[in-house]
């Protein structure tokens, strides 16, 4: 049997057991304490019975003529007895006996008192300075049989008690243990979205300066992420006024020299700037979807969201490669639009960035709220697969990029109650990669 883990039942377990052998213990003295009393009125009924029965006896055959026969005493109807006797004289000669007594189970007067065999305890007396004796005898099993019948009275409750004793014991701590139960699954839900101090009101005394330390510990690690999303928004959104000046200038530097060699570098320059005003405008991203409210009061039509960024990607140099297939009817959502919109842009650039410039991006947001996201490629292999919703992590280092795009979409993935699925080859195709960023509508969105 193996102890169990949960203080519940631990408790359950202790408490039943003690109860357990509580009761044999006590069921145990209470026994003995029987036996001995049993013992005490049994002996107390043999010498009564013993004393009642020689005055009666000794009466009776004096007045009765002796023609050396033994009487047997006879009974109004069959019934079981338990007590039988035997009433002899001083040579040993027996005068009177009870209709079921066996004078081989009898032994021979030796003195007044208490005696016994291997099956009988009995009581001898005399009477007429032991002219005549009587043994009245009892057999031990019949004890026996008390004392047993009245030790399985006392035990056998304790079989049936026993399971509904610890089914009993189990319930009442379970709703004891209620508050110190619900008190870890509010811990269990915090995240990195929620450290708001845990409702310690109706925890014991005993639990609640964990509860304060751990309330405490939230609220360290709240101040923690707080100055690091303030940190990062803010840095990144401070470079991007020094990175677009610095860009224009490299850029008029282009325009103004003649010189060959210095075109060339103020190119890397400006492609420099370019990838560090992505970087920042990704951070800027990460800050939005970790440190802002993912959900909103009023829904919206997550159609026209999508049309919006595609038309804007559209926009920029991609050869107009986007294929949208988007429903009919709206597709209404309580997720917060501009982090809809984050999701969709990252998606999409992922899409046209790493996957084949000669095919198509498919864009498909179904009825449910489902946007698949499919572009064509080779195959991605597995391993590298489980890294890509990691931070900086690219699946081309030759390709622009910052490695933050897949890991922003996990975010507000798991900040709305989302799921966020990556395939390769994509479904229903041989190759290609196929991107489903799936809502949790209990949680966060909502159709309508």
């Amino acid at each position: 049997m193996r102890f169990p883990r949960s203080l519940q039942g631990r408790l359950a377990l202790a408490i039943g057991l003690g109860v357990a052998l509580v009761w044999i213990i006590t069921a145990l003295i209470t026994a003995a304490t029987i036996r001995h009393e049993m013992d005490e009125v049994f002996d107390s009924a043999l010498e009564e019975t013993a004393q009642r029965i020689l005055p009666l006896a000794v009466q009776e055959l004096f007045g009765a003529e002796d023609d050396g026969t033994e009487q047997l005493i006879t009974t109004l109807r069959e019934h079981e007895e338990f007590l039988t006797y035997v009433v002899r004289e001083r040579n040993g000669r027996i005068l009177l006996r009870s209709h079921d007594a066996d004078i081989r189970d009898f032994p021979p007067f030796q003195k007044t008192g208490f005696a016994q065999t291997d099956t009988h305890i009995f009581y001898y007396d005399a009477a007429l300075d032991g002219d005549f004796t009587i043994a009245v005898a009892e057999p031990l099993w019949h004890r026996d049989e008390a004392a047993r019948e009245t030790l399985m009275a006392l035990g056998l409750p304790l079989f049936f008690l026993l399971p509904l004793t610890l089914g009993g014991i189990w319930l009442l701590l379970r709703f004891m243990l209620g508050p110190l139960r619900g008190f870890r699954e509010e811990v269990a839900a915090r995240g990195g979205r929620d450290l708001t101090p845990v409702d310690a009101g109706r925890l014991p005394t005993e639990i609640k300066p964990v509860a304060e330390a751990v309330n405490a510990l939230l609220g360290r690690l709240q101040r923690t992420l707080d100055a690091e999303r303030s940190f990062a928004a803010n840095a990144a959104h401070e470079l991007r006024t020094p990175v677009a000046a610095a860009l224009a200038q490299v850029q008029r530097l282009q325009v103004e020299t003649a010189e060959e060699g210095i075109r060339k570098r103020a190119s890397d320059v400006e492609a420099s700037l370019k990838r560090l005003n992505r970087l920042s405008e990704k951070l800027m991203q990460m800050a939005r979807a970790e440190g802002a409210n993912l959900r909103v009061d009023t829904p919206h039509d997550l159609v026209q969201i999508l049309k919006m960024v595609a038309d804007d990607l559209a926009q920029a140099d991609h050869d107009d490669r986007l294929e949208l297939k988007l429903p009919d009817q709206p597709v209404m959502s309580r997720i917060d639009p501009d982090a809809f919109a984050i999701a969709a842009r990252n998606l999409m650039e992922n899409a046209l960035r790493h996957g084949d410039a000669r095919a198509p991006v498919s864009v498909e947001l179904c009825t449910n709220g489902t946007l698949k996201v499919i572009n064509g490629g080779p195959v991605v292999p597995p391993e590298v697969l489980q890294t890509l919703t990691q931070r900086f992590s690219r699946l081309d280092r030759g390709i622009e990029g910052s490695g933050l795009g897949l890991a922003i979409v996990q975010v507000i993935a798991d900040g709305t109650g989302g799921k966020l699925e990556l395939c390769s080859p994509a479904i229903g195709r041989v190759d290609g990669f196929e991107v489903m960023l799936s809502p949790a509508h209990s949680l966060s969105w909502t159709q309508y």
